[in-house]
């Protein structure tokens, strides 16, 4: 069963999530730095965690948890670009390891990663919203609450659908 996503609402198993979505909308030609969120059928990647904030214990996907030199490479001049990275890294990048409470839990869907085109967006993830829904940077975004509800129903197999 898919995840779908509307820029308003995450559907999945029976829940109504609201979510929010990037600045610029929904797109199906997403580019680096655009604010928007890409349109499409999406598998899911591992799920990352700050374990110093968060106690994940039914989850059957991959998890990896979050260290302080955990980033996401977003320069499309990079080899690693739209991957996982370690600092020190010399290009651009996302640290995953921030203060704010919204990377405590991000599940990486997998938009340009098979093959990577480089500047057609990179780091798309599914992670935790700040109380107001504001609007993300390309990212789907839902309260922790919603989020820790429909973890444990996710697995390698569920595919995510924006539309």
């Amino acid at each position: 069963m898919n995840i779908i996503i509307n820029k308003n609402f995450l559907l999945y198993k029976g829940y109504k999530l609201k979510c929010c979505v990037g600045k610029s909308g929904l797109t199906k030609s997403k580019k680096e730095g655009d604010l928007k969120t890409p349109k499409g059928l999406f598998g899911i990647g591992p799920l990352y965690y700050r374990k110093d904030r968060v106690n994940l214990t039914k989850c059957l996907i991959k998890k990896k948890i979050i260290k302080k030199n955990m980033g996401w490479c977003d320069d499309p001049k990079s080899t690693k670009y739209n991957k996982q990275i370690f600092y020190p890294f010399k290009y651009r990048s996302e640290k995953l390891y921030i203060r704010k409470k919204i990377y405590d839990i991000l599940v990486n869907i997998k938009y340009n990663q098979l093959p990577t085109l480089k500047g057609k967006g990179s780091a798309i993830f599914l992670h935790i919203s700040n109380k107001k829904y504001k609007p993300t940077k390309g990212c789907i975004a839902v309260k922790k609450k919603d989020l820790l509800k429909i973890l444990p129903l996710i697995s390698t197999k569920t595919k995510i659908l924006i539309k």
